[in-house]
């Protein structure tokens, strides 16, 4: 019989439909190799045709905006928010707008146009996360920036324009508002218990066993309870940290949970197209007892339509206890 689910942080509804049930071997998606030849403007040698850099990691000495690097931050050629002018918030009678102020980057995080976050080196893995680290501690300078979503697109199908492996980040002069409702639940929780609800669901998950995926000393990867799609995985670290930042000034045990994560996905689905988003805490409120940070990695497999949209539930094919026990069995 299918469950219905809900979900502790955003309080929606999923529905796990054991019927439909599903093996990874079941779900047709196109494979993400990466192709050799053509024209891209992410490859070393063609840094004219972007933006000029931002950051970039490249050895000293070396010139801005030429070849030599092996990352690069530059604003997207066709941002989705602007970073110049002012916000101008005004109301038309019951309608509320303001101007479309932010920023919108890309972070491309390899020069090597056939390797993805899953093959680059764990050191480069590292950097792509110092990046993110750099870019959030630098925007938020901008008194009216209140939020920085960093997220990326792998595969055309997850929304990808470019295969050349890269993430984006905008940041917003608004917090999102499923950034918002994580938020207001988890602060409705602290304030009944007392206690972070995504510590709660750790200490519970690590006790259970049935949906954790992979865990090292600081970090633990957890199918959730009630995911919206197949394999969907969280990366939380094992602590209490509200903001996104470097534990004990390093990110190696990150890069290296997020790495094994992707190759398991990787080997279970024959490289499926993905969502990969960064949830941390608004600027305003970096710092707090309630809210956890943490990585969702959400793997296209499945199509919304009409009945996901109109009621804001989702069908999931694949109960997250059977796609922890493939992952974790999966060889790398």
């Amino acid at each position: 019989m299918p469950e219905l689910r809900k979900d502790p942080v955003s309080g929606r509804w999923v529905i796990i439909s054991i019927e439909r049930g599903k093996r990874p071997s079941d779900f047709l998606s196109p494979t993400l190799k990466r192709k050799e030849g053509g024209f891209c403007p992410f490859c070393p040698g063609n840094e004219n045709t972007t933006p000029p850099e931002i950051i970039s990691f490249r050895p000293s000495g070396s010139p801005a905006n030429s070849p030599g690097w092996s990352l690069r931050v530059v604003s997207n050629k066709f941002p989705a928010l602007q970073i110049q002018g002012e916000l101008n918030k005004i109301g038309e009678g019951i309608f509320d707008k303001m101007n479309g102020v932010g920023a919108h980057e890309v972070i491309i995080e390899t020069p090597e146009h056939a390797q993805s976050l899953a093959t680059i080196s764990q050191k480069a893995a590292e950097d792509v996360l110092w990046a993110y680290y750099f870019r959030l501690s630098d925007l938020k300078k901008d008194m009216r920036l209140k939020y920085v979503l960093i997220f990326k697109n792998e595969g055309e199908t997850a929304g990808a324009s470019l295969e050349h492996s890269h993430s984006q980040l905008i940041a917003l002069p608004i917090v999102p508002k499923v950034v918002k409702e994580e938020m207001e639940t988890a602060k409705k929780y602290y304030e009944n218990k007392e206690r972070c609800l995504f510590c709660d669901i750790i200490v519970q998950e690590a006790a259970a066993d049935k949906r954790v995926i992979y865990e090292n000393e600081r970090y633990i990867a957890i199918a959730p309870f009630a995911p919206r799609e197949p394999f969907e995985t969280w990366i939380l670290p094992k602590r209490h940290e509200s903001a996104f930042m470097p534990a004990d000034k390093s990110f190696s045990s990150l890069a290296e949970i997020m790495q094994r994560v992707l190759k398991q996905l990787d080997k279970v689905l024959s490289f499926p197209p993905y969502n990969f988003i960064l949830h941390t805490s608004p600027f305003k409120d970096e710092i707090n007892d309630y809210y956890h940070w943490h990585i969702e990695l959400v793997p296209k497999l499945t199509k919304t339509a009409g009945f996901e949209w109109g009621s804001g539930f989702y069908i999931n094919p694949t109960p997250p206890e059977e796609a922890a026990r493939f992952m974790k069995e999966a060889r790398i």
